[in-house]
């Protein structure tokens, strides 16, 4: 038997799934996470919509030792990969790229990775 644990790239979808207790999500949450301060800074601005600042930075901080360092390189990468697939987002175009980078799968159930590769897909 494997004891090994995964490595996921968690996008701001998968921190939502998690927070709002998704059963399907639940066996992510002993999963190695990694993520960017964009995924980050985006979770915040939709916590906040939905509860109190305090609230939402708290549940923000929480996430902040899964950050991982990007790059000018990286930056530069997801641009251009963006610009083939323009209905991402900055946070999803560079979580793909860093995903990608470290050989893990990008964990989302964000509709415009269906199909891609190295993505683990999780819908509702």
């Amino acid at each position: 038997m494997n004891n090994e644990v995964a490595t996921f790239f968690f996008d701001t979808y998968a921190f939502f799934e998690i927070i709002r207790g998704n059963p399907k999500y639940e066996l992510y949450k002993n999963s190695i996470a990694v993520t960017t301060i964009f995924n980050l800074a985006e979770l915040n601005y939709g916590l906040k919509k939905e509860l109190d600042v305090k609230t939402a930075d708290l549940i923000t901080e929480k996430y902040s030792p899964f950050l991982i360092e990007v790059t000018l390189d990286d930056i530069k990468e997801a641009m251009t990969f963006r610009m083939k697939n323009k209905e991402l987002s900055i946070p999803d175009a560079v979580g793909y790229i860093i995903a990608r980078k470290y050989k893990i799968k990008f964990l989302t159930g964000d509709e415009d990775f269906r199909n891609m590769t190295n993505v683990e897909f999780v819908k509702k």
